[in-house]
């Protein structure tokens, strides 16, 4: 079944080509939402097939190329449209399209009555399509198609209400700081692309992985290579300093959202990074970058998350955390584990995001979570499963979230980090009180919306993807149980092969049981302890919220603002551009340089003209002066040659 997979990539580019030029022919809604959903149902299904076949393969032959045709060819220069099939595309395409068909499913309710409804549809297609040509691409040059491809996707689907105010302008403003943002990560990548070829003569993974390996470790070739990647993977994914963009793309319609934040865009830069494992391996110092980098944004995320009021603001800031998470993983040289939080992380999030949407349906699209409350028995279904998912995203045993969670501050405090652990495990913390913050007041206690609205439950195309989605947040972890609880965590020792030559590089600790079963119990005890105070804080004892806002309010305030890192940004870096562009390249080098010289050609052009054409006035007396002078300037040159 490997040669499908150019059917799986195809089928949501042809839901785009159907709804993009005859959505708007089509008057059913239902058909249109058929078309884009199904396509990307097939295409997990097809997925899946290959799955089981390369599960029933021996482990040196999981591995192939399916060429389609050379793309382009000059000199050296050669590349192939083709696709590699293995352990690690194989369990991301499964998540894009698996978790992108329940999100497909779920839009056709949420986008009901919207007058862009196929053009939304069109978009996502188009936005899987890409995706998947990033995870499965053979090559570098394919990968970057994809990567630039779902950046423009994220363009046109957080702005896709361009029309809607949002809380810094407009959300064409925020898809516009998405897509600008972004770029300057793709500039990394590029870079990176044109060393690769440089030093290696080739593009492809088979090629340049191989060769990579004789390089000496902390080679200076690989350390750029590596640190050009990790900036392009900033972007994408979210990292400090490049995160900036994420909260804003909660402008887009809550599909958008999910699909962004939990299967699609913000994983790709952590499977660059492990797809690239062995250049990250042969650079410690740019592995050490890696896991401070996540550790830190991990951290500071949760933090902001802790007082934001926006109900998909506070889960925009808890997917940059988890992203960090993801990133400290693939710092501590733990690959596989920070695969593992990318697939659950793509349950939960996606679970979460969708129940927020419910609510905002529920709503009448008010997303403040101090204007709602005791909608649990309301919207009964949307509560259970966002529960879960709070649950999950906190590291509760046995729900998904825990294994991978704990595997990843297993594998940091094992590697040697043990600050970055300590950063982690706080995060964890943070992590457990906002998420029952939030589903506390979203949920549970006394009302606070106006009488005037009637809450009630999604229709179940709504529902039926919340009631999946929560299923596997709960046992969606058992692919990972470790060996210490009994079980052989099949993901790490599925994605083996792919890693095995990065974790030979790198020096692998001796695991000690005792300590894995202490930390185990210490991170229970942590999202616990978190969960318990949120729940005193907002049920028991709201008095204290403001007397600790009044107490603290000096960080409040600095949690509040978030930083203040846009304002920074906007201070040193785009206002300083922006009035750089209009004195030196608009008013200097645009209207007096360019049009000077444009101006100046035309005057010059006109005075000459202006002489020239007395010649043709038509006066037989000038004509013969004319003629007189052209012989004695000719007698002239003549004599004097």
């Amino acid at each position: 079944m490997y040669d499908y997979i150019g059917i799986v990539i195809l089928l949501p580019f042809i839901g785009f080509i159907i709804n993009g030029l005859l959505g708007s022919k089509i008057k059913s809604e239902k058909i249109i939402g058929i078309i884009g959903s199904s396509t990307v149902g097939i295409a997990f299904l097809l997925a899946a097939g290959i799955f089981f076949q390369m599960l029933s393969l021996p482990i040196e032959n999981r591995s192939q190329i399916v060429k389609f045709f050379t793309w382009l060819q000059t000199g050296r220069f050669s590349v192939d449209f083709a696709y590699q099939v293995d352990q690690l595309s194989i369990v991301m395409t499964l998540v894009v399209t698996g978790v992108g068909f329940l999100i497909h499913v779920y839009a056709i309710g949420y986008m009901h009555g919207d007058r862009g409804f196929f053009r939304f549809f069109a978009y996502l297609n188009l936005f899987i399509f890409m995706m998947l040509n990033l995870v499965l691409a053979d090559n570098f040059l394919l990968m970057f198609l994809g990567w630039e491809g779902v950046g423009l996707c994220s363009y046109l689907l957080i702005g896709f209400w361009y029309e809607k105010n949002f809380e810094k302008g407009t959300t064409n403003d925020a898809a516009m700081k998405a897509f600008v943002v972004n770029r300057i990560g793709d500039f990394g990548f590029l870079i990176a692309m044109f060393l690769i070829f440089l030093n290696f003569e080739s593009l492809r993974f088979e090629s340049v992985f191989p060769r990579a390996i004789a390089y000496p470790i902390g080679d200076s070739t690989i350390f750029w290579i590596s640190l050009l990647l990790f900036v392009a993977a900033t972007g994408k994914s979210a990292q400090i300093p490049l995160y900036v963009w994420l909260p804003d793309a909660m402008a887009g319609p809550t599909p958008v959202s999910a699909l962004i934040h939990a299967a699609t865009m913000v994983t790709a830069g952590v499977y660059v990074v492990a797809r690239a494992s062995i250049f990250f391996a042969l650079a410690p110092t740019v592995l050490t970058i890696v896991a401070v980098i996540g550790a830190f944004t991990a951290i500071m995320a949760a933090s902001i998350g802790l007082v934001q009021n926006g109900i998909k603001k506070v889960l925009a800031y808890s997917t940059i955390s988890q992203l960090g998470y993801m990133f400290l993983a693939m710092g501590a040289g733990a690959f596989a584990a920070g695969i593992f939080h990318v697939v659950t992380h793509a349950f939960f999030k996606a679970l979460l995001f969708l129940g927020a949407g419910a609510v905002i349906h529920a709503m009448h699209e008010e997303e403040d979570i101090q204007k709602m409350g005791g909608l649990k028995n309301h919207l009964p279904i949307t509560y259970k499963t966002f529960f879960i998912a709070a649950l999950a995203i906190s590291g509760i045993p046995p729900l998904s979230g825990f294994f991978s969670k704990d595997e990843i501050l297993w594998k940091v405090f094992s590697a040697g980090y043990f600050p970055l652990w300590l950063i982690a495990a706080l995060g964890a913390a943070l992590t457990a009180f906002y998420m029952f913050r939030l589903t506390i007041l979203t949920f549970e206690g006394s009302p606070r919306w106006e009488k005037s609205l009637h809450p009630h439950e999604a229709p179940p195309v709504m529902t039926i993807p919340l009631v999946i989605l929560a299923f596997l947040s709960v046992v969606g972890g058992f692919i990972g149980i470790p060996h210490t609880l009994g079980g052989n965590n099949a993901i790490e020792k599925f994605l083996e092969p792919i890693f095995e030559k990065s974790e030979i590089i790198l020096t692998k600790a001796t695991p000690n049981t005792a300590v894995e079963y202490l930390l185990m119990l210490l991170s229970i005890f942590i999202a616990v302890a978190g969960i318990l105070l949120a729940r005193y804080y907002y049920l028991k004892r709201g008095d204290l919220i403001e007397k600790t806002k009044e107490k603290y309010s000096k960080i409040y305030s600095v949690l509040w603002n978030k930083y203040y890192v846009d304002e920074i940004y906007d201070a040193a870096v785009v206002k300083p551009t922006v009035k750089g562009s209009e004195k030196l390249l608009w008013k200097i080098i645009d209207i007096n340089l360019i049009d000077g010289a444009v101006n100046g050609i035309a005057q010059l052009i006109g005075i000459i003209s202006s002489y020239l054409r007395k010649i043709q006035a038509g006066l037989t007396q000038s004509y013969a002066i004319y003629f007189i002078a052209g012989i004695i300037i000719i007698l002239a040159i003549l004599i004097f040659q």
